[in-house]
């Protein structure tokens, strides 16, 4: 969440900038809510202090005893309603956008920074990622509903291959390996901002009063929450692998064919605990990753800042890595790194200590790996005769060296 204080000496300037997410009027709702409170929690304190009285009172005393008594029922009350007005509100308020984030709303405002390697050239008919084989859609439909699928044989190899790859590159960098869990407590949703803004997207076990992760991120965010950090144990950078879940409930329409947006998938995410000084360089850093991990696999790719209005609510500014789909002859997301600043560590009460006492910690997260590199892989590496080349590099960790040309089983 926001620093209400900030708030409070800044409104200006932070209403600004929540207007380049569509949130100012939001964040007015929150100002008039917390003056309300404020203005409430003086009442209730100036009541509690006149009935304390000092020695036997009398008679006159103790009828205005009575009434102030009913007074401050009242007020407390009303001091209840407020602040669960005032806390809801600043659980909906976003992140503001950073100053040098584009303005826009939409995948077509994002600000293109660079693009690398070059895009390759078919002299044959080419073949989309279903069409090449492994991803059996007909039996996962059959058995789950649409968006699911099977992954089989070489490319299921291929497919775990790339997360082993990833996991020993972040362990190399530094990073520590986590499998963390996939159900979570409505806290950890609420606490990393998925909660209440994104709840259409959420698979909820109404029975457990748990949610199955969208991502490792909700897991990794709440490995600490409730902690206080040593400076020296910053960064804690941390790698989780794990299966996740999306509804995709905003996606109606969109890629329904193929692998593209699916309601299960598997992903390798980092996650960063830093100071605020180190942020913006760690934030640098995830992408420098990311860019090392996709230019070993010989992808033609683009990054690009998302623009302010398209960016969820935990994240100041996110970069996304687009690689280049044969099939669709365009970039598509497979990657984005988000630094999230004091957002999700102020809701999750992570804190860390400095020689300026307890400040609260800056999160990042970016992702290394998930199935959708796979697609843009085969794609990118097809052969004429529908077989896909797998790239040298991730022979050590499992892959086949081909994945032979397929037909549906």
């Amino acid at each position: 969440m926001i620093d209400i204080r900030l708030a409070r000496e800044q409104p200006g300037e932070l209403r600004a900038a929540l207007a380049r997410k569509g949130a100012a009027e939001l964040f007015d709702e929150l100002l008039e809510a917390d003056g309300k409170w404020r203005a409430l929690t003086t009442r209730v304190d100036e009541l509690r202090a006149r009935t304390k009285l000092k020695g036997r009172p009398t008679e006159e005393q103790v009828a205005e005893l009575q009434a102030v008594k009913e007074q401050l029922r009242e007020a407390e009350a009303a001091l209840t309603a407020a602040a669960s007005r005032r806390d809801d509100l600043l659980a909906r308020v976003p992140n503001p956008p950073a100053p040098e984030v584009p303005d826009g709303d939409s995948e077509e405002d994002a600000l293109e920074i660079r693009r690398v390697g070059s895009q390759p050239v078919f002299p044959f008919a080419v073949r989309d990622h279903v069409e090449l084989g492994g991803f059996d859609l007909d039996r996962g439909a059959r058995l789950s509903g649409s968006r699911f699928a099977y992954r089989r044989g070489p490319l299921a190899l291929l497919e775990l291959a790339m997360y082993r790859y990833a996991l020993e590159h972040l362990v190399e960098a530094g990073f520590e390996p986590v499998l963390p869990p996939v159900l979570v407590r409505e806290e950890a949703m609420y606490g990393t901002g998925f909660l209440p803004t994104d709840e259409v997207n959420l698979y909820r076990v109404e029975r457990d009063e748990l949610y199955l992760t969208g991502t490792s991120e909700v897991a990794l965010a709440g490995l600490h929450m409730g902690e206080v950090l040593e400076a020296d144990e910053l960064p804690a950078r941390y790698a989780g692998y794990s299966t996740c879940f999306r509804r995709e409930a905003g996606a109606a329409g969109r890629d329904t064919r193929g692998a593209i947006r699916v309601h299960q998938f598997d992903k390798v995410e980092m996650f960063v605990y830093t100071t605020p000084e180190a942020s913006l360089e760690e934030h640098e850093r995830l992408l420098a990753i990311e860019e090392d991990l996709v230019s070993r696999l010989g992808l033609a790719y683009r990054v690009v800042v998302t623009a302010a209005g398209d960016l969820g609510a935990p994240a100041a500014k996110k970069y996304d890595i687009e690689a280049w789909m044969p099939s669709q002859e365009r970039y598509r997301e497979i990657t984005s790194c988000s630094n999230t600043t004091d957002y999700q560590a102020r809701r999750l009460n992570v804190r860390f200590r400095d020689e300026r006492g307890l400040r609260v910690a800056h999160t990042l997260n970016g992702t290394a790996m998930t199935a959708r590199w796979l697609i843009a892989l085969v794609e990118s590496c097809q052969q004429e005769d529908g077989s896909v080349q797998v790239p040298e590099v991730l022979r050590p960790y499992g892959a086949p060296e081909l994945l032979p040309s397929s037909s549906k089983p």
